[in-house]
């Protein structure tokens, strides 16, 4: 079972208490405990071979409205919460500097049912002195390295070595490539991402139609690789990856992509 599902059946398990009210939120906890995998997948640091470094301070942002419905609870939802990021960092091998805390945080620019995550590594010496605000430790200005938004910063000495080649590869042969397989999912419908770009919209020439009055012709344009990306192509409602309004954006196996009032599902996996 994976971490999302055993997080969320957690959570369930509580419906009746606590977390009655979290559940008519816009902002689904599940939503957030997804989000917060992504920022440790996207500020992943590696040290060493043994050792690759994770933030383990969060901020979730929300809306005026969301932040409302959700602060009464937010001891308790941060607990659960790092105790999901801890979960999955041991299934991802990812190691922290000092303790996982998530906090919730209001953010007047966002609408209800947006979010932003942000992110910082601090270690166990100054974790303890850290703001209720998420405020930076003494001595660091605001948004410097190692604040939230930023990776920790690699420790002085010589670069990391670089990781083996794999369990029964010859030294000096050539590395297979991976065959990365990557579609989209919406409404129930799979879609195979096949050429380097997928073109989404209302208009029947591009790629994918899609059948909504909040959605342009030429909406938007995925772009395979590694990693793959969204490019809104001058719609005129936007697109929102993940929670957050954005022109183009980082795709990862299970980002949402929300256009007009249509969701799509991006899913990628080797072989």
């Amino acid at each position: 079972m994976g971490v999302l599902k055993r997080f969320e059946q957690r959570l369930e398990g509580l419906v009746n208490g606590t977390f009655a009210k979290v559940f008519k939120s816009e902002v689904q906890p599940v939503e957030i405990a997804g989000a917060l995998q992504r920022e440790c997948d996207n500020n992943a640091t590696i040290w060493n071979r043994e050792r690759t470094v994770v933030p383990n301070d969060f901020i979730v942002q929300l809306s005026a409205p969301d932040f409302e419905r959700l602060s009464p609870y937010a001891g308790q939802l941060g607990d659960e919460l790092a105790g999901m990021v801890r979960e999955y960092a041991k299934q991802q091998r990812y190691t922290f500097m000092g303790s996982v805390k998530v906090g919730l945080e209001r953010a007047d620019d966002l609408d209800t049912g947006l979010y932003r995550v942000r992110s910082r590594t601090l270690a166990s010496s100054t974790s303890q002195h850290q703001s209720p605000q998420g405020a930076p430790p003494p001595g660091q200005a605001p948004g410097a390295p190692g604040g939230y938004g930023y990776p920790p910063q690699r420790p002085a000495g010589p670069p990391p070595m670089p990781a083996g080649p794999p369990p029964g590869h010859a030294p000096g042969a050539p590395m297979p490539p991976a065959q990365t397989r990557r579609w989209i999912e919406i409404n129930g419908t799979r879609h195979q991402i096949s050429r380097p770009t997928m073109v989404l919209g209302r208009s029947t020439e591009t790629d994918v139609r899609i059948d909504d009055p909040g959605v342009s012709r030429r909406h938007c344009e995925i772009r395979s690789g590694n990693p793959s990306t969204i490019q809104d192509l001058g719609s005129t409602n936007g697109i929102v990856v993940d929670g957050q309004h954005t022109t183009r954006a980082t795709l990862r196996d299970g980002s949402r992509i929300v256009v007009g009032s249509t969701t799509i599902i991006y899913r990628q996996a080797e072989g």
